[in-house]
């Protein structure tokens, strides 16, 4: 037992240093909203319940509304051939490029903290054709493309980056075609 507990300190400790080594979770320098909003194509994302009965299809389209805020539409296709739809707002955070906040609950409840959650672009193409999403505790990660497929190097990249943030992509699901 003793012999177990000494061979494991070392193991605890290497992946302790391994997390502290992690690059931080930022969220990108430079953010257009006007350039991002339209629609997004899921590419890949770390399983999240709100998703579990998605099996393809997956899309986000942002609108940008007069009170400064942002409409949110998430749709996919389901296994037995339905849609499921969740309308939702974001708004930006301020002093941050890149960093909004969402919301799926009502509108009664947008006074709860607990009611919005960070949505950080982690990544973007200069021209807005791919971003990936994340946000500082690596529980969600969504990689998203203007187009419904993207280019395989593209994708191990982007994967490669999440991972040297400190992102576990053992469990990441690519829900669309990779040419």
């Amino acid at each position: 037992m003793r012999r177990r507990l000494l061979l494991s300190l070392p193991l605890s400790l290497l992946f302790c240093c391994a997390a502290l080594a992690a690059s931080p979770v930022e969220s990108v320098e430079r953010f257009d909203l006007d350039r991002y909003a339209g629609q997004w194509h899921e590419i890949a994302h770390l399983p999240v319940s709100f998703q579990k009965n998605c099996v393809a299809d997956i899309t986000a389209g942002y609108r940008l509304r007069a009170d400064g805020r942002i409409s949110v539409l998430n749709r996919c296709r389901t296994a037995d051939g339905g849609t499921i739809e969740a309308e939702g707002v974001a708004r930006p955070v301020a002093g941050h490029a890149g960093r909004l906040q969402v919301r799926f609950a009502p509108d009664w409840l947008s006074w709860l903290p607990w009611a919005w959650a960070d949505y950080w672009v982690i990544a973007l193409d200069p021209d807005y054709q791919w971003a990936m999403i994340g946000e500082p505790g690596r529980r969600y990660l969504w990689i998203l493309s203007r187009t419904p497929s993207m280019d395989g190097a593209l994708l191990e990249r982007l994967k490669r980056q999440a991972t040297d943030m400190g992102y576990d992509l053992a469990p990441l699901r690519v829900m669309a075609p990779i040419q």
